[in-house]
């Protein structure tokens, strides 16, 4: 029964339909399996021990750490390291590159994650996330690492996914060959496959948004607003807004239902333009998940697959979501660009 399939046995059923599916591959998956759990059983007790609040620290986004993200990220890199299949990593909440301890076993794959997205949630008890990302290095592996073994372009992701902490614990990832959802059993200890082949529809009814920013939006970006607000040819009806505050939230219910994420650029801050999100941790391996899944990701006018990361924490405009609904919004500033 597809429903008893766990994360390892559906790798190794794919393993000849999934080349990169090899057995270290298979071994860094099962740690982030096992971080998943972890973190999953210090949400599901937040509330009981000391792990809301601030730590006081600021992450390399100039953000306030959250004691729950900075277990999240302690507990990744710990279990990462130990797979024996990483040349490196790196965290939202890292500066630069995390290298592998010398004495440990490394490997030609490179993850980059967010360790709990929509951490600013965690006290308000909303659904919140991991992200994660996976390539593998370019250059060969008995020499230094470069620059270009883990800045590279989206499409170039060996899997992506994320792991969900809400009313269920679940994991939903694509190693390129589809999008498949899993749901941990807590009676088992194991995420069973529970939502085989997920796809997106191609138009949805809603829209994801922070309209507290509308005064900061440019036009082309209150045309895109307008649109969805407005009735139209295909739609009788406006779409509905539904923002959480969670990328993970947020995405994973439109990818159900349909409907597009926008997080749209803005001038509230001159010094941080571009967007908010992160393009490798954050943008990219959802623009990956969505286009297996059916749907669409640009920055507005650009693929976000086909974005060449300048920096680690490079920050990019996403719209991302069902197919037509993207397609209108890069529409609309293509034409305010060529106007």
């Amino acid at each position: 029964m597809a429903q008893q399939i766990t994360v390892t046995e559906h790798l190794l059923l794919h393993q000849k339909q999934v080349p990169m599916a090899t057995g270290r591959f298979t071994r860094l998956f099962n740690e982030l399996i096992l971080s998943a759990k972890i973190i999953q059983r210090e949400v599901s007790k937040a509330g009981l021990v000391d792990v809301l609040g601030f730590t006081g620290d600021v992450n390399v986004q100039g953000e306030e750490v959250k004691k729950l993200d900075e277990f999240a990220n302690r507990v990744l890199i710990h279990r990462l390291s130990r797979c024996g299949a990483l040349c490196a990593m790196a965290s939202e909440e890292n500066a630069d590159i995390i290298e592998i301890p010398d004495g440990l076993p490394t490997g030609d794959y490179f993850v980059i994650f967010d360790p709990l997205d929509g951490s600013s949630n965690i006290d308000a008890n909303v659904s919140i996330g991991t992200i994660f990302s996976i390539y593998r290095r370019k250059s060969p592996s008995d020499t230094r690492l470069l620059a270009s073994d883990y800045l590279q372009r989206g499409s170039d992701q060996v899997a992506a996914g994320y792991i969900l902490y809400g009313s269920s614990c679940m994991m939903v990832f694509t190693t390129g060959d589809g999008v498949n959802g899993f749901t941990l059993d807590p009676s088992v200890g194991e995420f069973l496959l529970s939502h085989p082949n997920l796809r997106i529809p191609e138009q949805g009814n809603i829209y994801s948004v922070n309209e507290g920013y509308y005064h900061y939006w440019d036009k082309p970006t209150l045309d895109v607003l307008a649109h969805f607000k407005a009735v139209g040819m295909s739609r009788k009806k406006p779409c509905s807004l539904r923002y959480i505050g969670s990328l993970v939230s947020d995405f994973h219910r439109n990818l159900v239902y349909g409907g597009i994420f926008m997080y749209p650029s803005d001038n509230r801050d001159p010094s941080k333009p571009g967007g908010k999100l992160r393009l490798m941790c954050e943008a990219a391996p959802m623009a990956f998940i969505v286009e297996q899944a059916g749907g669409l990701a640009t920055d507005g006018v650009r693929r976000i697959l086909d974005i060449v990361p300048e920096h680690l924490h490079q920050r990019v405009p996403l719209f991302v979501g069902s197919r037509f609904d993207v397609e209108k919004v890069r529409e609309i500033y293509t034409a305010a660009q060529q106007a």
